[in-house]
This record gives structure tokens, C-alpha cells and sequence, in this order.
């Protein structure tokens, strides 16, 4: 998902991990286990939970790089570049001379800054270090200089790895953020005791601000509350893995290698690819990767992997249907083809099916591009919020009312006994085409459980252009609109606090452009009276959100969640309105699929009628 910004191309920015000498190293076998040598022991992680490492592999991945490093040994400065890096460690290419100066001297202190976008989220920032070489030694790199290199590759361990140095350096951060939090969410409640006092002037706007305030509220102590399901390591059910395609050329490869190479047993796990008629190399390019797979890694691991080619195209959940029906064991898990799963994502996502009562789960979403621009930023604060927050606290109560599109497992006999309503759902007259994610969610949630995996992990590529952001938005609020009044008619039948939080989730979006058109247009208007107190609420609520993302993540992106707040009023908010009165739509927006491709033919035809007829007018004139 690139633009054109001035003629030049705009590249998504993501992390690049040092590609392994194997195409599926997490994948255990007789020959290996599937774990790295050089993972961390999981009590060396309990101390970074902010950094969300599900298992110490994770924490201790390789990163190729390309930023400068000053290097001070033996009293002198030398100059080097990073060409790879870990917590632990960094491989640095100096010139002969600084090489041999580096070995000869054993130790140094470096200083060097971690670019956002190169590590992951929350370790970017400026580090000054000790180190050691541990490569070449000093016999090794003379070798080395027979051969009148331009550069020496050095082996570096820090003495202190960057999760410590991240920790130590954070910890003014953390009574800070904690202490602004408690202020925030104090003078929130403050300001709610004004509504209730002053409710009598005004019951129907103070309700509402009383609703919305304690909604949120509610939704951040809950979350706080939350813990994931635990791994089980004899718990392993099979599992297909179901990746509907369409026109996705660019990210394919890696969605599908990605969902394959899983630590989870092989025998246990399938990846069915269902491409929904692509008109681009979709096929081509998946076609590529199972023959790369058959090569490298063999036929009985390339026949793990099936690709199904829809005839013509049908729409993502037929594609999801296909899947489901050629799957052979007892999970499907729905992934996006934009995204791409943590090698550990499968043996934590299906933990919570150990209760029989439970028919499907979500894992968590983080952006992938977060440091593409100021739009993937803001995107990112709003998933990490979305889902460690607002899922979080749904999950406490078994009632997850959107189980997401990027990674999502269910019990394949609810999603098949569910199939031709959930294919064939209409709308007050209209076929629904997308909201596949809270369409199935509430089909399963209607008589089952529905859970959240904190520790199953998947990033997606979101849009960085904001005309392709605003139209994948408006999809989305014309789904949650129309599968908000389905799952209506049955949450109140749900865990007391689940559903008072549902409708109350309902309410505040609905009413929401109504309330701000009051506090900012009449108010000042016809009574004269500025609104500070409603703009004072508005930047607390968007504090939190930042709070949230600098305590729980201590990214540097959390100044984000103030904007993507702003944005929210200013943009966002209004497209409820029109999604009110267009949610019959079915295009996409994004892409063009067969409802888009008529809606675009409808739109030419009628252009081409007005100009036929202005051309008419002209000449009669």
C-alpha cells in the first residue's frame, strides 16, 4: 500500500528481521525443535511486559539496520555503522584500521539511536552502552585483512541488553504516566459530578455525558483487569489455517509463509489459501511461494499448503466458506492477507477452547507500518488501544463482540453450521458483503462464548493514504452500525456488566455528532456561553488514550492518540451520519471488487449523460 506523493513513492516502513539460512526456522521436526538458541528465558521477559514479547525468540530477533555508530575504546572515537542488531547485541561494519583497533582494544562504549521503525515499538530512542567484540578474534581478523576488505563485519554484546537499558531509562516514565492517569481519570469523575448536579437543566445532554464518560471509564478498568489464557503445551488441536486473497500480490508471499511457520506441531496445522478470483499476480505469486516451499523445505511440508482459486469472484466470505468446507481439522482460523502471524500466534490463539462453551477468539492486531507517517501512527494508538484496552475488557467477560478479520479461530462445525446464513445474509433488503468478522461474531456469539488472546500475536499493513483510510472507515462504521442492531436483539441476554457495556457502546457513537453539534454550535450561538468544559472533556478523554499508550507500550508514538482524537471530532465522528443512511451500500472502497467495479460503471455512465446532455444544451443554445 504505497502512494504517489509529489512523483515520488511513499514505502511502507517495517521492521526487517535478518532473514534465517531456513524458510521455516520456527516449524519443529524430528531435526530440530523449532526454537532459536538464542531466545531469552521467559523470566528475563516477565520484567518488559510492556514490550508485549510473547516468547524470548521474539525479544532476541535480529533487525538489519543502516544508522551510524560513535565508538570510543582505548581513549580514541571511532565512527561505524550498524548493519544488524538485537537486544543483545549488534553486528557492526567497520573499516580495517577501526576493526583492528576494536579487537585489539576488547571493550568500548557505544552510542548510537534506535530508529523508530527498525526495532520494535517502545525500543526506539538514543542508546549509550558498554560492549564487547566477541568476532572476529584477533588470529580470525588478519585472515580477514589478506584479502584487503573495504569493511570488517564486528560481532558486539552488550554489557547491558536494550531491554534493561529501555527499562532503566523509563523508569521517571512510569510514576509519571501512572500519576497523570489517576489525575485524568479523577478530574473525569469531577467533571461527572458537575453533570449530575446540573442534570436538571439539561437531563438529555448530561445523560449523555454521564453515559460516555462512564462507558469509557468502565471499558479502561476493566481492561486493566484483563489477563490472557495461559499456554498449555499438551493443548494442541488441529488447526487450518484459512487466508481469503484477492488482488494482494504485494504481501501474499509473506502472509502465507508467515501463517506456516508456526511453533505448533506440523501434523496439527494447514493453510488453505482461497484466492477470490484475483485480476493481479495474486495466483502467480502464490503459486511461486508453494513451489519455494516444496524446494527448500520439501513436498510433505509444501503439501500442508492448498490453494483454492474461486472460478469468479464471490466475495471474502464465499472465499471463507470455500476454505472452511476443505478444512480437515476441528479450528479455522481466519487471517487476512495483508497480515502476517507471530510464529507463537497458533499455540496461543487456541488456548481458550480448552472451555467447551467457548466458539471463537480473537488474537491481537498491531500495525505493522506504524513509522510510515503521521496516519499509520495514529492508526497504530488507535489498534493498541482497540484491542489491549476496549477487546481486553470485553474479553474479562467472555463476550468479544468482534472477533477480528486479520486473526480470528473458531470451532469449524459453528462456522459450517452457520455458513449459508452468514454467506447469504441481507439487510432490510440488501446483501451484506462486508463485515464478515462481526457478521460470524455474531452468529457465534448469539449461543457461545467469545474470548480474547492478549499473547496471540498478528500485524497488519493499514492504509497510509488518508482518501483510502476515510473509505475503509466508512465501511466499517456501515458494518458495526448494521451488526450492532443484530447483536441488540440478543446481548441483553449476556452477563449483566457484557451488555449494559454493549449498549451503552451503541449509544455514544449514535448520539455522539448530535451532542457535539450542541456543545459547539448552539451553545456558543444562541447562548453565548464558549464550551470550555466540553472541550476540556474531549482533551482528557484523548489524554487517557495517550496515557495508556506511554505507560503500557512507551512508544514515542503516543503523542498520536491526541491527534487521532482531534481527528475523530473532526473527521471521523461525521461519517456516522452518513453511514446511517448508506449503510445499504455493499462496495468496498478499497479495491475493486465486483460491487465496486458497478458502482464505478454506474458513475461513468451517468457522467458520460450529463456531459452528452450539456453538450445538447449547447448546441440548442
Amino acid at each position: 500500500m504505497a502512494k504517489e506523493i509529489q512523483g515520488e513513492k511513499l514505502e511502507e516502513v517495517l521492521t526487517r528481521e535478518k532473514p534465517d539460512r531456513r524458510l521455516l526456522p520456527h516449524v519443529p521436526s524430528r531435526q530440530r525443535s523449532g526454537r532459536s538458541r538464542r531466545a531469552l528465558p521467559d523470566k528475563v521477559l516477565e520484567k518488559y511486559d510492556y514490550l508485549h514479547f510473547t516468547n524470548g525468540e521474539e525479544a532476541n530477533a535480529r533487525y538489519l539496520v543502516d544508522y551510524p555508530v560513535k565508538i570510543t575504546a582505548g581513549g580514541r572515537i571511532h565512527q561505524g555503522r550498524a548493519r544488524d542488531i538485537s537486544v543483545t547485541g549488534m553486528g557492526l561494519a567497520a573499516d580495517p584500521a577501526t576493526a583492528q583497533a576494536l579487537v585489539r582494544a576488547g571493550r568500548m562504549e557505544l552510542e548510537f539511536e534506535i530508529i523508530p521503525g527498525t526495532m520494535p515499538e517502545g525500543l526506539e530512542r538514543k542508546v549509550k552502552v558498554e560492549a564487547r567484540c566477541v568476532r572476529p578474534s584477533l588470529e580470525e581478523l588478519e585472515n580477514q585483512l589478506r584479502d584487503k576488505p573495504e569493511n570488517i563485519l564486528l560481532g558486539l554484546a552488550f554489557d547491558q541488553d536494550l531491554l534493561d537499558y529501555s527499562q532503566e531509562k523509563s523508569r521517571f516514565d512510569v510514576p509519571f504516566v501512572s500519576s497523570l492517569l489517576a489525575i485524568i481519570c479523577l478530574c473525569i469523575l469531577l467533571m461527572r459530578t458537575e453533570s449530575v448536579v446540573y442534570f436538571k437543566f439539561n437531563k438529555y445532554l448530561y445523560l449523555y455525558s454521564i453515559i460516555a464518560s462512564t462507558f469509557l471509564l468502565v471499558k479502561y478498568i476493566f481492561g486493566a483487569f484483563y489477563r490472557p489464557v495461559p499456554v498449555d503445551p499438551r493443548y494442541t488441536p488441529g488447526v487450518s489455517i484459512l487466508v481469503p486473497c484477492f488482488n494482494e500480490e504485494k504481501w501474499i508471499r509473506r502472509t502465507i509463509l508467515c501463517a506456516l511457520d508456526q511453533y505448533y506441531p506440523p501434523e496439527q496445522l494447514e493453510v488453505i489459501v482461497v484466492d477470490d478470483h484475483s485480476t493481479d499476480r495474486s495466483v502467480e505469486n502464490i503459486r511461486e511461494t508453494l513451489e519455494e516451499i516444496r524446494t527448500k523445505e520439501g513436498p510433505e511440508t509444501a503439501d500442508r499448503v492448498k490453494l483454492l482459486v474461486q472460478p469468479v469472484n464471490r466475495g471474502k466470505r464465499e472465499a471463507l466458506a470455500r476454505g472452511a468446507k476443505a478444512a480437515r481439522h476441528e479450528l479455522v482460523v481466519f487471517v487476512d492477507s495483508d497480515s502476517f502471524l507471530d510464529p507463537y500466534a497458533i499455540r496461543n490463539l487456541v488456548q481458550p477452547f480448552k472451555d467447551a462453551h467457548c466458539g471463537g477468539v480473537s488474537g491481537r492486531t498491531d500495525v505493522a507500518n506504524t513509522f510510515t507517517n503521521s496516519l499509520t501512527k495514529m492508526q497504530s494508538v488507535r489498534y493498541y488501544i482497540a484491542f489491549r484496552v476496549m477487546k481486553a475488557a470485553e474479553g474479562l467477560f467472555d463476550a468479544v463482540t468482534c472477533l477480528s478479520g486479520p486473526l480470528s479461530c473458531y470451532r469449524k462445525d459453528l462456522v459450517l453450521q452457520y455458513s449459508q446464513k452468514w454467506v447469504n445474509q441481507r439487510f432490510l433488503g440488501h446483501k451484506a458483503t462486508f463485515g464478515d468478522d462481526r457478521s460470524m461474531t455474531n452468529f457465534i456469539l448469539r449461543h457461545h462464548r467469545t474470548d480474547y488472546q492478549d499473547t496471540a500475536l498478528c500485524y497488519t499493513i493499514v492504509p497510509s493514504d488518508y482518501d483510502v483510510f476515510l473509505k475503509q472507515q466508512m465501511r466499517w462504521k456501515r458494518s458495526w452500525l448494521r451488526e450492532s442492531l443484530v447483536a441488540s436483539r440478543f446481548m441483553w441476554r449476556k452477563e449483566p456488566f457484557a451488555a449494559v457495556s454493549f449498549y451503552m457502546g451503541v449509544l455514544v457513537p449514535i448520539v455522539a455528532p448530535v451532542c457535539v453539534l450542541y456543545n459547539l454550535l448552539y451553545i456558543p450561538l444562541i447562548h453565548r456561553v464558549f464550551p470550555f468544559t466540553f472541550l476540556l472533556g474531549m482533551f482528557l478523554m484523548a489524554g487517557l488514550m495517550s496515557a495508556c499508550q506511554l505507560l503500557l507500550r512507551r512508544s514515542t508514538t503516543w503523542l498520536y492518540g491526541l491527534w487521532f482524537c482531534l481527528y475523530y471530532e473532526l473527521v471521523l465522528l461525521w461519517q456516522m451520519p452518513v453511514a446511517w443512511f448508506t449503510f445499504w451500500k455493499s462496495t468496498w472502497g478499497t479495491r475493486m471488487t465486483p460491487a465496486d467495479v458497478e458502482e464505478a460503471r454506474r458513475k461513468a455512465e451517468k457522467k458520460a449523460r450529463k456531459e452528452k446532455s450539456g453538450k445538447g444544451e449547447g448546441h440548442a443554445g
